[in-house]
């Protein structure tokens, strides 16, 4: 998962804390590049915005080696194995914390402009960064806040090593962490635009925060238009671990709830193993989760699979493994209905997953799709079926033709004019789109 700007990171980060909008929640971010994230969040929850400050203790002939941390209200979180390893002794230790424990008060003030601390007695509190390396500082962050009073912490962050997720966990009451890579090298690298955040722009965002009051929160799911509608497209994306049998497959899964609480989630099948970054696939995905659909993009293959070219034609495979990754969604979100997106052979492979007697699929739909490499089990599909096929595709067209008459399902073929097999012709995958929204948003929430 990756983000436009710390700005970006807030809006999508607030929509995975919704759930504690009744909390009566205090949200306070790390400083610096923290704030804006929390500043995102605190608007959507109609929550406080506050500053929670920290200091890393480093070692001293090596700075950037945190041997400690140390916050607001006298909390000090000190690494005792470090110390030892780096032979720090209990003069340096005081020293370095003495500076940390000056400059820190001086932040604090300077930051919060004299103004006081937001009470956080008997209240969650929700500390937001704009990522997480190590953990140590918003360790921390987590000490100081249950010091001065807090009832519940919640630590949140757009991105973070899987490690120092599990080691958080025992710290705060509550961990959100939008993207947990396991390829994790700093935390810039998961942003298009990571620049320095100034003082300035943290001390203008905490008295714009202070001076307005906040807003009442939104209601999950939705997202006010500039005319003072309501358009029900405020998805939560998460990175996942789908659960395909013998193997863990990274997926992206979207979850957001229309207007009539359908949770209705689709699936999408691609037989090349691109499906999570394929631009046309996300690009449906998009328009679904804009009428109030969830989707889940995952890849069928791994890496090592897709580069032998007959494993994408392996469409029997595929499908136990699209049908083992719709019972682990469905164990683990338990959504409405389940409907299936097929492109290329991943749509055989979506049939043949829906063919089965307990698949219990709702809806299908195959772009540009091979539903002739699922063969006999054609007629056992139950799941209203569309099949959209380019005018331009002309030997996939008539393969689609030949798939449809073997179907004894409900089932449409729609040709879109003048597209061929990848949809690249302007406007025609915006066709596709919303010929999916139309068949899914009206089986799905049937």
């Amino acid at each position: 998962m990756f983000f436009t700007d710390r700005a970006d990171a807030g809006r999508r980060l607030a929509a995975a804390l919704r759930h504690l909008a009744t909390e009566d929640p205090v949200v306070l971010g790390l400083p610096r590049g923290g704030v804006p994230v929390a500043f995102q969040v605190a608007r959507e929850l109609g929550a406080p915005l506050d500053v929670i400050v920290v200091r890393k203790l480093g070692v001293p002939y090596h700075r950037e080696l945190g041997f400690g941390a140390i916050g607001e209200g006298g909390v000090r979180v000190i690494s005792e194995d470090i110390v030892r390893q780096a032979r720090i002794t209990g003069a340096d230790v005081a020293e370095v914390e003495r500076t940390a424990r000056e400059a820190l008060g001086q932040q604090a003030h300077r930051l919060r402009e004299g103004r006081p601390r937001v009470p956080l007695t008997g209240r969650t509190a929700i500390v937001v960064d704009d990522g997480i390396a190590t953990g140590a500082t918003a360790a921390a962050a987590c000490e100081v806040v249950r010091a001065q009073g807090a009832s519940r912490v919640v630590l949140a962050a757009p991105v973070a090593p899987p490690d120092a997720v599990a080691w958080l966990r025992t710290e705060a009451d509550e961990v959100v962490c939008l993207s947990t890579p396991r390829a994790f090298r700093a935390v810039g690298e998961w942003y298009q635009d990571f620049s320095q955040t100034p003082d300035e722009e943290v001390v203008a965002l905490l008295a714009e925060a202070a001076r307005s009051p906040a807003p009442a929160p939104r209601t999950a799911g939705s997202a006010v238009e500039p005319d003072g509608g309501v358009e029900v497209a405020a998805e939560v994306e998460v990175e996942v671990e789908v659960d395909a049998g013998a193997l863990r497959l990274a997926g992206d899964l979207a979850l957001p709830r229309g207007p009539d609480g359908s949770g209705a989630v689709v699936m999408f099948a691609h037989g090349s193993g691109s499906s999570r970054r394929s631009p046309r696939n996300r690009a449906v995905a998009a328009a679904l989760n804009r009428a109030g659909l969830g989707t889940l993009l995952f890849d069928l293959l791994t890496p090592a699979e897709e580069s032998d070219r007959s494993n994408v034609f392996a469409v029997e495979p595929l499908a136990g493994r699209l049908s083992d990754a719709t019972r682990w969604l469905r164990s683990s979100y338990a959504p409405a209905s389940v409907g299936y997106f097929g492109a290329s052979t991943g749509a055989a492979a979506a049939l043949l997953a829906a063919a089965d007697p307990e698949a219990d699929i709702g809806a299908v739909v195959s772009r540009g799709g091979r539903p002739d490499l699922a063969g006999p089990r054609l007629g056992d599909v139950r799941a209203p079926t569309l099949l959209v096929v380019g005018g331009r595709d002309t030997t996939v067209l008539e393969l689609n033709r030949q798939a449809q008459a073997e179907l004894r399902c409900e089932n449409r073929l729609d040709v879109v004019p003048g597209a061929t097999h990848l949809f690249e012709e302007p406007g025609t995958l915006d066709e596709v789109a919303e010929l999916a929204r139309a068949w899914f948003t009206r089986h799905l929430n049937a």
